[in-house]
Order: structure tokens, then sequence, then C-alpha cells
């Protein structure tokens, strides 16, 4: 560790959530599940969830480091004419998750190509074709009502449709998707395994074959065994955390 990488975590508030979030900015773009200087990802660090980490306004995810995240207070209605303000379509929606649904600790939202052409078919369900897609049986939410921006008023509305916490994953029709968690690892390893799913159906769906499709007790049973797998989550960020490491990434600075 260098001199200056000691004293930003001394200065520095939420250092491991900060350097966890970081790694998942850098590891969404190396996956190409970003795009451009789009999308954005927010933790929350206080009790109520009404404060959170957010990537700065129109960065390349490629670039986020753990000293540049902002850290924004949900109820601060001043937030957009700072100096430092953030995307307004972040603060639109991760704001209102945060304000609103206190199980969304974490949320990330991109426009992956296979999430964004599952949002983009008039039928959005994700069929329990194989174990990843078996994951999200009955545990996603579909939201058909795109209203354009997420500005505040669609923010507003998008977090509305989490009511259920079972539900964790958002296929916003015509936009991408959302995803929520606990943590940093849990929710990029549910937004992993997801984009994962969703390319497997299209794929399967490009074939015009009939779809082997799971009966609804072993998607069901399936997916409750996934989600009391012990770590999968922790191991997978800390191995890309560790694979960031060895390769001398700027990440956790």
């Amino acid at each position: 560790m260098n001199i200056a990488t000691q004293t930003t975590r001394t200065n520095i508030d939420h250092w491991d959530q900060r350097a966890d979030l970081a790694a998942a900015f850098r590891w969404t773009a190396r996956l190409n599940m970003h795009e451009a200087v789009a999308n954005h990802f927010s933790l929350a660090v206080n009790d109520d969830g009404s404060q959170f980490l957010m990537n700065p306004n129109q960065m390349h995810f490629t670039r986020v480091r753990a000293s540049d995240l902002l850290l924004i207070d949900a109820n601060d209605p001043k937030t957009l004419s700072g100096p430092n303000a953030p995307d307004p379509t972040a603060w639109g929606l991760h704001g209102a998750l945060h304000r609103n649904v206190p199980h969304a600790r974490c949320a990330m939202h991109v426009h992956s190509i296979h999430a964004t052409v599952l949002a983009s078919l008039a039928d959005s369900r994700l069929p329990p074709i194989d174990q990843n897609s078996a994951m999200f049986f009955n545990r996603v939410v579909i939201d058909e009502n795109y209203g354009g921006l997420a500005l505040e008023e669609e923010g507003e509305r998008c977090s509305a449709l989490f009511a259920d916490p079972k539900k964790k994953v958002m296929v916003m029709g015509n936009h991408g998707v959302l995803v929520i968690g606990d943590t940093v690892a849990d929710t990029f390893n549910r937004m992993f395994y997801f984009e994962r799913a969703a390319e497997t159906y299209i794929r399967a769906l490009q074939t015009g074959q009939p779809l082997r499709v799971l009966p609804d007790d072993i998607a069901e049973k399936t997916a409750s065994e996934i989600e009391s797998y012990p770590e999968q989550d922790i191991r997978h960020l800390a191995e890309l955390r560790a694979l960031l490491d060895a390769e001398g990434s700027d990440y956790a600075a």
C-alpha cells in the first residue's frame, strides 16, 4: 500500500464499502455490461439508508475509484444544485429507492445487452430453463409502464414497485434492469447472474426450438437453495478484487 492510499483510507469514511463499490464498477465495465458514461450504482451507508454512495456524474466505470464516490443524502432537496451534483437520472432513481425502500441497501442499474433485450420483449418474463434462470423464479418485478428518463417522478414510480422484499430484480420495460440487495457483493452477484440467465434465454429463443421449462416446484426449490448457498456472493467479489489488485488497478485509491 502506498502513502497516498494510506492517507485516503484514513481521511475518507466508509472505505471498505467504497472499495467494494469501485471494484463492482470496474468489473461491470470489464464484462461490457456498462453503457458509455451512463448507468449508476449506489450503496446506503447509514442505518435508515438515506445516505448513500454513488458514482460521479458521467464518469466512465473503468475510471471510478473509491475516493471518487459521492456521498449523497436522499432527503436533501438541494442535491442537484451543488457543485458536485450527481447525474439527474441517478438522483431520481437512487434517491427514491433509498428514501422509500429500506431493504434496498445497494442498487445497481445497467443497460446490459441481454437484460435489455428481455426488457424490450412484449413478454419480459424469464422462464426457469436452467439453474441460473431458476434462481430468479418468482423473484422479478416487471415494469411495463416506462415513463421516460428516470427523473424524480419516474424514480418515485419505480421505487414503489419494490414493495415485495422477495423480489430484488426489476426488468425495466423498454429500458434495462435494476437490481437491489443487502451489500455490494450480494447485489453485484445477483446482477451478474441475471445477465447470464437472460443471455441463455435469448440464445435459446434464437434456436427456434421448444424450451425445456422446469416445473414450478423444482424452480422454487432451486431458487431457495441458491439463496441459502453460503458466501458465494462474498467470495465472488473478493476474487474480483484480488484479480484487480494483482493487476495493479487503482480502484481502491
